[in-house]
């Protein structure tokens, strides 16, 4: 039987920019009205205001300048990305790393499948809390040598890590990037269907975590030679090393929360806890900045994706088609019966995803025009908002244009076709409640 093997990540993102170009030679120039809007402080479109605008096609030179742009647009993710990355290096060279993996294979013993959960749960509330995402590049590294030690193999790291984010984003009822903007602009309490939102969630991340469980289980092999070594005592030092590493770590989330800070301020924290553990770990000044300077040197290639993957947006966005793109997908939805265009919300919220890459943006594209449409069906707007979140969330786990994703597989070496056959399955079934919720309250 022949298998579908996918090209690399790098040149799947290029051919998805030369695309991006092409569409905006077929597809008609169109664009909405936009306003700011006072509750979110973003700028939104404004439903009934789609016309067409001067075509502007975008040429193959021009299609390649949006890479570098891509780059520019992408800064903080990309220095966030080489920061931290360097900063696991110096850890790793002080000997933490493998100190905090021989504690904890020699902790779980042949209850191994605990350090799944625990961490599965970690990142999913990371992804519930902050959609966190491109954070994981950088901890690729430590997960990959964590599940190295327990037997485990590269899927396994990328499931319990950005696959758990990317469930926990999907189904939060807290998310600030996506439930949160979506409900602000649906005009309805944060908080409002808390229950069945928690419920949801909990559900989500059980049956992601059953998944990954069951996957690492059946391939699991015993560590290889090469991974058994002499074990790292986990003294004072490493203590002390481990709490430098979750100082930054604990500051973003509460900077995030209370603060408004950004990717800078955890790329800042993150180099000062780097260089603070190099001494500690009596690497010396010119040690710390040759592991740091290492560290980045491994992270460029899922840096490089950051970039590309930016430019694609770029590209649709110079050939004003990506409001034609969300009027050509909406207007079916009006003469379709309530319940089936409540549900044809889903594939219309994941399509749309493909090119409009982040779901922030894509809730302040499309709610402002679903929201009145949801009304004049008699669909509520709870139903309007969960058919975003499963849509474009759950579509973050597949699409190629998902440059974090992309990164954190070339980090771990694992072809995106490997990758689409382990998770489809359970993102089809995960599609599945999230169409029972929009049901439940339709």
């Amino acid at each position: 039987m022949l298998k579908l093997r996918l090209p690399h990540p790098l040149v799947l993102l290029l051919a998805c920019v030369l695309v991006a170009a092409a569409v905006t030679h077929i597809l008609p120039a169109g664009q909405y009205d936009r306003h700011e809007d006072a509750a979110t402080g973003r700028t939104v479109v404004v439903a009934n205001t789609y016309h067409r605008v001067a075509p502007a096609p975008v040429g193959p030179f021009a299609a390649f300048i949006a890479v570098p742009r891509g780059f520019v647009a992408g800064a903080e993710v990309i220095v966030l990305v080489l920061l931290v990355g360097g900063a696991w290096t110096v850890v790793d060279k002080a000997g933490t790393l493998r100190a905090i993996v021989d504690w904890l294979v020699k902790r779980f013993g042949q209850r191994r499948y605990l350090a799944v959960v625990l961490l599965s749960v970690a990142f999913a509330a990371g992804g519930a809390t902050e959609q966190m995402q491109e954070e994981i590049i950088p901890l690729v590294p430590v997960l990959l040598l964590l599940c190295r030690g327990l037997g485990y193999d590269a899927i396994t790291a990328a499931a319990m890590s950005a696959g758990a984010a990317i469930v926990g984003s999907a189904f939060s009822p807290i998310n600030p990037f996506q439930a949160g903007i979506a409900l602000k602009l649906a005009q309805l309490p944060l908080l409002s269907s808390a229950g069945l939102r928690t419920a949801m969630l909990l559900v989500a991340v059980a049956l992601w975590m059953w998944w990954t469980i069951r996957y690492a289980e059946k391939n699991r092999v015993e560590p290889a030679e090469g991974v058994v070594h002499e074990p790292v005592p986990f003294d004072t030092r490493q203590l002390v090393i481990v709490a430098l590493v979750i100082a930054p770590i604990a500051s973003y989330v509460i900077g995030v929360l209370k603060f408004d800070w950004g990717f800078n301020e955890f790329s800042a924290a993150f180099l000062i806890a780097g260089l603070a553990i190099g001494l500690v770990g009596r690497l010396g000044l010119g040690g710390t900045i040759d592991a740091y300077i290492d560290g980045m040197r491994a992270v460029v290639g899922a840096a490089v994706m950051i970039g590309v993957a930016r430019s694609i947006s770029l590209v649709l966005d110079d050939g004003h088609v990506i409001d034609t793109i969300l009027q050509g997908l909406v207007t079916p939805l009006s003469t379709a019966p309530r319940a089936m265009a409540a549900v044809l919300m889903v594939p219309v919220q994941a399509l749309l995803h493909i090119p409009v890459s982040s779901t922030s943006g894509q809730a302040v594209l499309t709610m402002p025009v679903l929201v009145p449409l949801s009304d004049l069906l008699s669909i509520s707007r709870q139903a309007t908002v969960l058919a975003l979140q499963t849509g474009s969330g759950l579509t973050e786990m597949w699409t190629p244009t998902n440059g974090a994703l992309m990164a954190i597989l070339l980090s771990l070496q694992i072809p995106l076709g490997k990758w689409l056959r382990f998770a489809l399955p359970m993102v089809f079934v995960l599609t599945l409640l999230g169409i029972a919720g929009i049901i439940a309250v339709l």
